[in-house]
């Protein structure tokens, strides 16, 4: 009978064997010389294995660790969901959430520590055409089937892959190594990798797709069962599209007046309406160049990082780097995102700022991103897990997406609590960004669940929220190329928002922010229900 560190490790060799740039950006050693395989009969043998993971966690009678086995019938469980999916053979996009974009924005961030990864990464390199053929080969199995792309997306991703081989500077030429090494990347990148893309450019260019009015899963056949299976994956909740539909136009409601509270402030009117229109329109909203981007995001970190310490007991042993998104990747990137620090310590954990089209990109938001991101967000979250040595590996790294982006999302308004924004400007930043996550409950469903068009959900957008127009097309592209992964946010926080209010009525005047924060990161990246278990166990530990 195998205990449950024993079934925690069997799983996450499964997964990071089907998805070694995983291990890569978690800085996990043994995978780096391999790329996701995504033949048919290899996903089917990886569910066969993930289920029976998850009935033999479940059947243990006496398990040594009841979090952790939940955090691997979890897991287990979702990437069954997923496999199901089949989302590599529609999923064509110019974005990490697409395969070969997946390659071309991980494999620059590896950072080379002797002749050993030198290797690793050149087999990588060469392994490159047999991977895009096999995605190739996934995607005309998709059309063949009914699963089509979305054309739009496909275009975009063809611009992409334009850039790319058009580049000056291929980014794949990024790790640093010795001089036999940097010979033969230059030969591989020149001989075997660039001509492989351009072959798969030309594959997908002439893919048929969906068009702009039915871009969601449910055009698809089986897409209701798919994103139901996403649905359940992403949230780790049993809601279910249409219940999150209607808490998102809920929320996206209430927050009007917030918006007339913080407008008169402002802008001196009460009217949402205009003040949106004044959000999207005053010129001295938006940044002139990318250096006072990122020199405004290293200003943000830096303050939240001197308050942390009142509001947690622990704190990240490494400071949080603050860089632009890599140029080629910024049409797209999202706005702002977090790499984890690799767990060998060769990479340190970057919040990336999106310099792309950066006149269009408006200031006000960008305090809320930053602490959602970086500190106390992400940075503090993935690498307090991170420094959890006594814990599996699993329980360090494993992806459950609603306590991950639920945690940003929450650290959003917490950041308001701590003192941290500069001023009401930053402060409607930050309803702005509430009314996007929101917003995606609504939009997210709408698409995929609801049959709504590319148009209907920008619409919604334009008229819910008052971000400029280059940030609501790259979220509604984003959300047609994940399906449910755009609901944990607003879903995640509910629920962290949920537990934190029960403990504080349970402990009354023993409830200790700092203790209560320092459980929610205490345990790595959980299911929320599992959350729920783990802080009320704390609560019950609390001295009367």
């Amino acid at each position: 009978m195998s205990t449950t560190t024993q079934l925690a490790d069997e799983l996450l060799d499964l997964l990071f064997s089907i998805s070694p740039l995983g291990a890569t950006v978690n800085g996990v050693p043994g995978y780096d010389h391999l790329l996701a395989d995504h033949r048919p009969e290899s996903e089917e043998a990886a569910r066969t294995k993930a289920v029976d993971i998850a009935a033999r966690a479940r059947a243990l009678t006496d398990p040594d660790d009841e979090v952790t086995r939940a955090v691997v019938v979890q897991q287990a469980e979702s990437l069954v969901d997923q496999i199901d999916a089949l989302g590599v053979e529609y999923t064509i996009t110019d974005s990490f959430f697409a395969p070969a974009g997946e390659v071309l924005s991980i494999l620059p961030m590896t950072r080379l520590t002797g002749a050993e990864s030198e290797r690793a990464y050149l087999d990588r390199l060469a392994a490159i055409p047999e991977f895009l053929r096999r995605v190739a080969g996934r995607n005309l199995a998709g059309v063949r089937a009914g699963r089509l792309p979305v054309r739009r997306l496909v275009d975009s991703a063809v611009a992409y892959l334009d850039r790319y081989l058009s580049a000056e500077q291929d980014p794949l030429a990024r790790p640093e190594g010795g001089e036999e090494f940097t010979a033969e990347r230059e030969r591989l990148l020149a001989e075997v990798v660039r001509p492989a893309f351009a072959e798969y450019r030309d594959v997908i260019a002439g893919v048929e797709g969906r068009p702009d009015d039915k871009p969601g899963l449910c055009w698809l056949p089986g897409g209701d069962t798919a994103y139901a299976a996403l649905v359940r994956s992403q949230t780790t909740t049993s809601r279910t599209a249409a219940e999150l539909h209607e808490v998102g136009l809920e929320i996206v409601a209430g927050l009007e007046r917030e918006y007339a509270d913080l407008g008169e402030k402002v802008f001196g009117t009460r009217d949402v309406a205009e003040v949106f229109r004044h959000m999207r329109t005053d010129p001295g909203l938006r940044w002139e160049s990318e250096e006072e981007l990122i020199t405004a995001a290293r200003d943000t970190v830096a303050r939240a990082e001197e308050v942390a310490p009142r509001w947690f007991g622990r704190l990240p042993a490494k400071r949080c780097a603050v860089e632009p998104v890599p140029a080629a990747d910024g049409p797209g990137a999202p706005t702002a995102y977090y790499a984890p620090a690799s767990l060998d310590g060769a990479r340190p954990g970057t919040y990336y700022a999106n310099t792309h089209r950066v006149e269009e990109r408006y200031r006000y938001q960008a305090e809320a991103i930053a602490f959602h991101e970086a500190v106390p967000g992400h940075h503090f979250q993935i690498t307090l897990a991170q420094e959890l040595t006594g814990l599996p590996m699993l329980r360090r790294v494993a992806h459950v997406v609603s306590y991950l982006e639920g945690w940003g999302l929450y650290t959003e308004r917490l950041a308001d609590e701590m003192g941290l924004y500069s001023s009401d400007t930053a402060k409607l930043g930050m309803v702005a960004l509430d009314s996007m996550r929101a917003g995606r409950l609504v939009v997210d469903s709408g698409l995929h669940a609801h049959g709504w068009s590319r148009d209907r959900a920008i619409e919604y957008l334009r008229a819910n929220t008052p971000l400029a127009d280059v940030e609501i097309v790259n979220e509604v592209d984003r959300y047609i190329a994940a399906p449910g992964q755009a609901l944990t946010y607003m879903v995640g926080r509910l629920e962290i928002l949920r537990i934190r209010a029960a403990a504080r009525t349970a402990l009354g005047d023993r409830f200790d922010i700092r203790a209560f924060h320092d459980v929610v990161l205490g345990s790595g990246p959980l299911p929320l229900a599992v959350l729920d278990e783990v802080v009320s166990a704390w609560v019950a530990s609390v001295p009367a």
